[in-house]
């Protein structure tokens, strides 16, 4: 399928590594330009490296999306540089889980700093330019954002508050001609696993195996970063336009909650 995305202008936050790298990868094989940014200069270094070796027309920015003037600084180079942006994926954050005894009201808000305020400022930057040129949001979340468990938070609290977000938005941004959607994410292959097997010093395989039979997975694996690239990818795309406030499972059909 053609997702008609050359030449469009798509911003990624937490781009340079996991899997906004194999999205940023994605969008230059499908012909777009692409911001991404993150906070380790050698990942984006790399990263910008290996786009633009592919033919990718990208810019690597070192930003904490945290800092609102990092990301004004983020938006600010790509709407220089191109003179539009049509795409804007939330993808930045972390997990961390622990029980609202343990959790400390530091770390609540550092997790909703990173996974809600960030992607709101965000989506308050880029919305005139979004609404000029029929553009899509993406946030990145998390199934625990719809089936919470014991000990979850802060995590599960942050991208429910996400998926909140995610649908008010897209009333407001709907009129304006701007989608707006949500990907919760499940169990995907990504370079903390990699790490785990190192550590263990056994076969990155055997551990995802391991997740995927501990989780139940009816697909009986772990999600690929490739398959989170190509529905993010639709998403943004205009063979998706009629979608809009929607969270979609990447799970293998993990999360109770459709």
């Amino acid at each position: 399928m053609e997702l008609e995305l050359d030449g469009k202008v798509v911003l990624v936050t937490g781009g340079s590594n996991g899997l906004g790298r194999a999205l940023c990868h994605r969008l230059v094989a499908e012909r777009a330009r692409v911001a991404f940014c993150g906070r380790n200069p050698e990942r984006l270094a790399a990263t910008g490296a290996a786009l633009e070796a592919e033919g990718g027309e990208v810019l690597a920015v070192a930003a904490d999306v945290t800092q609102p003037e990092d990301l004004a600084r983020f938006v600010g180079g790509a709407a220089e540089r191109w003179g539009r942006i049509d795409g804007v994926v939330n993808n930045a954050g972390r997990s961390a889980a622990k029980p609202l005894t343990e959790l400390s009201d530091e770390e609540l808000d550092d997790d909703l700093a990173l996974k809600l305020h960030a992607a709101a400022r965000l989506c308050r930057l880029t919305m005139a330019q979004l609404a000029e040129h029929g553009g899509a949001i993406v946030n990145v979340l998390a199934i625990g954002g719809k089936t919470p468990g014991a000990g979850s938070m802060p995590s599960s609290v942050s991208r429910a508050a996400g998926m909140a977000m995610t649908k008010a938005l897209s009333k407001e941004a709907g009129p304006r001609n701007v989608r707006v959607n949500g990907v919760l994410i499940g169990l995907i292959e990504s370079g903390q696993w990699d790490r785990m097997a190192e550590v263990r010093g056994v076969p990155v395989a055997q551990v995802y195996d391991e997740m995927a039979r501990g989780a139940g997975i009816p697909l009986g694996r772990v999600g690929r970063a490739e398959e989170f690239a190509d529905l993010v990818s639709f998403l943004l795309s205009p063979r998706s336009g009629y979608v809009s406030g929607t969270a979609i499972n990447l799970d293998g059909g993990l999360c109770a909650v459709v």
